[in-house]
């Protein structure tokens, strides 16, 4: 009786434990499923509009006076030619789950529609989109001579990279995805360096400790090689150089000066 009255108190308390630590680490464990799933063909309309929700994120203010295209609508041919081949345009969004479409020209907008939950009102994960903006923010500090020029080093910034696959690699080379460093961006991969930085990035893992754990695999400046995780790199230069989050950097009405790292606005 003694043994089962143990064994029951021990399973209870095994219990609370596992119950405590799922309320501790609750957020975490979402973001990781988030990622685990997030290219799941009955998940990823869903994820790519409410990743802001998943993930960590900070509002950057709208502007006070946008830009607005005039519109001028006009119907959208049922098929278009594609090597050689007619192929119908409904069936292509439909194949490849386009959330959205906006078609541009002369400057006004003549098509504007969105599917699977999207609309003009909501917000959707840039991903590399994001890359323009960190290399414009890079343009604006040198502008601004808070970068002195693009042939020095990273780590004349980042000291912490110092001893990784970035150590002397010129700002040029990191902007320009010749950084030489060793990243596997294979997104179908389970084990590539681009979904291993996704998890880092649920489970609240350093970024910038990701990036310093990085080699090299070719001399930098010799070849393209297109790697995400050079603007994380970026980003890690302009917070270190300006002493602010890219947030504050891209607000420009200055209205937010939330603390917020470059891993949190980079997808």
């Amino acid at each position: 009786m003694i043994k089962k009255l143990s064994l029951k108190g021990v399973g209870l308390g095994f219990l609370i434990v596992v119950v405590v630590l799922l309320a501790i680490y609750q957020k975490n464990l979402m973001r990781l499923y988030t990622a685990v799933t997030l290219y799941d063909e009955d998940k990823i309309a869903h994820n790519f509009l409410t990743m802001y929700e998943s993930f960590n994120s900070t509002v950057i203010p709208a502007s006070s006076a946008p830009f607005q295209f005039p519109e001028e609508p006009k119907p959208l041919p049922d098929e278009f030619g594609y090597e050689n081949q007619s192929m119908s345009l409904t069936a292509f969004l439909d194949d490849t789950q386009t959330t959205g479409l906006l078609v541009l020209k002369d400057g006004k907008i003549v098509y504007e529609n969105y599917w699977l939950g999207h609309a003009r009102d909501k917000q959707h994960i840039s991903f590399s989109v994001a890359k323009s903006f960190v290399s414009a923010l890079m343009g604006i500090a040198l502008e601004e001579g808070v970068v002195t020029n693009i042939e020095e080093a990273v780590t004349d910034y980042v000291p912490e990279l110092v001893g990784s696959g970035y150590a002397g690699v010129s700002i040029k080379d990191v902007l320009q995805m010749s950084s030489g460093v060793r990243f596997n961006e294979d997104y179908g991969d389970f084990n590539s360096d681009i979904n291993r930085f996704s998890r880092a990035s649920a489970l609240g893992t350093s970024l910038d400790d990701f990036s310093a754990s990085l080699v090299r695999e070719r001399e930098p400046g010799t070849y393209h090689h297109y790697v995400s995780i050079d603007t994380q790199v970026l980003g890690m230069v302009l917070t270190r150089a300006t002493g602010k989050s890219l947030t504050a950097l891209a607000d420009v009405q200055q209205i937010s000066d939330s603390a917020l790292t470059s891993a949190d606005v980079f997808t």
